[in-house]
């Protein structure tokens, strides 16, 4: 067995963990446990430290398998519906979003996390060094929800989240939170942050006194829910990939280069976003205003008795 990191700092070559992200088979941090379990072996020796850096050529082995050249790194926008555990497996037999894809996806990863309850964006990738990188905080992305809440709200109190809140010993970072509408008993609100802690948005709302009874996020980045329906999968395009994440990108290299193909899995139910629906930002690639690129305008065409106008000078021009 190989319990001691190799070779020298200076070789040419990347962590066992990221190796294994980058083809798409896991995430860092199940690499490292994977490692630990003795499931992964480098050049015939089993690994039990993940400070080990795979030079080109080694054959990385991994449950008794071969590990695959990595994959072009690709991402998806899926709408999860509520009653769906974000996970590949559940102890407990409970249906999960990996469970509903369709077949011939490659192993994909999901940015972070929705629990059961909640509903709305999720981004996957096949690349679990990509989805570590947009769930970091530096990376300096928002979230934005849309939740509904019993009880009557206090606008002064959601104000002064924007300061952070300390729940239960935990310091949670700026919330931008203002309210939508209050219908009887219950409140519309909308809700940004950029840190994504676990529970975040439930965890503070009952500090305050409010039950949370749904949440919706509606964005991640400059990425939207927009029109994309229940259980609808669709596959961001290279150029919008490469576009919105050019530190990914740039600081990798070629070897990271997203892929080409973009591809949309139908929801075979047919439902809408619903309220997660965003006003004015339904754009056909789920991205922000901010981020969609500038378009010049057409031509000024006129319309009714202008246009028969001109239709009838042109008419008499060719006579």
């Amino acid at each position: 067995m190989t319990d001691t990191p190799n070779p020298k700092p200076n070789s040419k070559g990347e962590r066992i963990a990221k190796v294994m992200a980058r083809a798409g088979l896991c995430s860092r941090r199940e690499a490292e446990r994977w490692i630990a379990g003795g499931r992964v072996a480098v050049n015939g020796e089993i690994l039990q430290t993940p400070a080990f850096v795979v030079v080109p050529g080694a054959k990385v082995v991994v449950d008794g398998q071969p590990l695959d050249a990595p994959e072009a790194t690709r991402l998806w926008r899926y709408h999860k519906p509520q009653g769906l555990l974000t996970t590949h497996r559940d102890p407990r037999g409970r249906p999960t979003v990996f469970e509903k894809l369709e077949d011939g996806l490659p192993r994909l990863i999901s940015v972070g996390r929705l629990d059961m309850a909640s509903e709305g964006l999720l981004l996957l990738t096949n690349n679990g060094e990509l989805a570590r990188f947009l769930e970091l905080p530096s990376t300096g992305w928002s979230r934005r929800y849309r939740i509904r809440v019993h009880g009557r709200v206090s606008e002064e109190a959601l104000a002064k989240l924007t300061a952070g809140i300390t729940v239960s010993g935990i310091n949670y970072g700026r919330i931008d939170a203002s309210l939508e509408r209050q219908v009887g008993a219950n409140a519309w609100l909308r809700i940004t942050l950029r840190e994504g802690k676990n529970r975040e948005v439930r965890r503070v709302m009952e500090h305050l006194g409010y039950q949370v009874n749904r949440l919706i996020r509606t964005a991640y980045g400059p990425f939207q829910l927009g029109k994309l329906g229940q259980e609808d999968l669709e596959e961001v395009t290279a150029k919008v990939g490469a576009d919105q994440l050019p530190g990914f990108f740039e600081a990798r290299g070629p070897q990271a280069k997203p892929a080409a193909k973009p591809v949309r899995r139908a929801a075979p139910t047919g439902k809408s976003s619903g309220p997660g629906k965003i006003s004015g930002s339904n754009k056909k690639l789920g991205l922000s205003k901010k981020s969609q690129p500038d378009r010049k305008p057409g031509p000024n065409k006129k319309t009714g008795p202008g246009r028969k106008k001109d239709e009838k000078r042109d008419a008499n021009r060719r006579r």
